[in-house]
């Protein structure tokens, strides 16, 4: 099982500009900082609140806050392909557009800018999907961005492209005990064979990193207990899809939380913690926190995850996870 130490937290910002206000999102940086982490992440899209006047908020604060701080050492990972912030497929991922958007966001971000990443891309031509990638091929040989992938729709046809490519990328996908886009990754994953015709291919371009999100299953409650504005209800989440796979964590946290001398899992974002936190085949997770309490309750948790010996708790959720897959039983979420 890989030590928790050796993988990447990311701030996520998809709520800033919506119910994350400015100054919250401020104090969220504060304290990210403060904590001795630099990763953050943003989309062209965010925050996807279904609101025009809305588009590219989040990355307006994000930005503002990097140039008052005059930042240079973040790992910023920028999204884009979304052609707006109504939830819509449609997305622009021709390859000057992506070169454009590269040089904007390099040019706005400078050295903090690590990442450029293509959002919610549902084509599966291999000829237009080669040529998108062959533009961050460009953008990473002229400066230095990591290329990634997130919420891509045909994930396998992406990586036989790559084969001829050979591009090291950084995969954003879901993944919580409800449901894990994992397996859909799974080309990814198998040894690497470049083509030694392509002249893009290295040998130190054939690793793949794999971040999970969505790890409390877009606010479910571990006690079924949700507000009237809670986010879960406000994206449609139906707490019955949910109550089979909850009531079977809750029978056995008694149990899990009494065989050792170590902190109690009390909450889902502690369940979703140890679930990715300790798969195998991750090399990090995107935080959706909304307030600097929550924050700081999750990165005291992390630290126990680094502390306390948490396998036999991942083992038994990965059960319950790949029983109630296996019976239909998980819902989408």
């Amino acid at each position: 099982m890989k030590d928790t130490t050796t993988r990447s937290l990311i701030l996520g910002s998809a709520q800033w500009g919506w119910n994350v206000a400015r100054q919250e999102a401020f104090r969220l940086l504060d304290t990210w900082l403060a904590s001795g982490r630099r990763d953050v992440d943003c989309a062209t899209n965010y925050p996807i609140n279904r609101n025009p006047a809305d588009f590219r908020a989040s990355e307006k604060i994000l930005l503002e806050y990097v140039q008052a701080h005059g930042l240079r050492d973040l790992h910023i990972t920028m999204k884009i392909g979304s052609l707006d912030n109504m939830r819509s497929p449609e997305v622009n991922l021709a390859p000057s557009f992506v070169l454009m958007m590269g040089e904007e966001y390099h040019r706005l971000f400078g050295d903090n800018l690590h990442c450029l990443m293509f959002h919610w891309d549902n084509r599966d031509d291999q000829a237009d999907i080669r040529a998108s990638l062959e533009s961050l091929a460009t953008l990473q040989r002229d400066t230095g961005i990591r290329p990634g992938l997130s919420g891509i729709k045909f994930p396998e046809v992406y990586a036989a492209v790559n084969k001829d490519l050979g591009l090291s990328l950084d995969i954003q996908l879901k993944h919580n005990v409800f449901q894990s886009d994992i397996e859909r990754y799974e080309p990814f994953l198998l040894p690497f064979q470049p083509n030694n015709q392509s002249p893009i291919a290295t040998k130190q371009s054939t690793h793949h990193r794999l971040f999970a999100y969505g790890i409390n299953g877009g606010g479910v409650k571990l006690d079924q207990h949700y507000e009237p504005g809670s986010v879960f209800l406000a994206r449609g989440g139906q707490p019955e899809k949910v109550a089979a796979v909850l009531e079977k964590i809750r029978s056995l946290l008694p149990e899990l939380n009494t065989a050792f001398v170590r902190p109690p899992v009390k909450t889902m974002n502690h369940v979703g913690l140890i679930f990715a936190g300790l798969h195998p085949d991750l090399s990090g997770i995107l935080l959706g926190v909304s307030s600097v309490s929550q924050l700081k309750e999750t990165l005291d948790f992390w630290r126990n995850l680094e502390t306390f010996d948490f396998g036999d708790v991942f083992a038994a959720f990965n059960k319950i996870a790949r029983s109630s897959r296996f019976a239909g039983t998980a819902g989408n979420h």
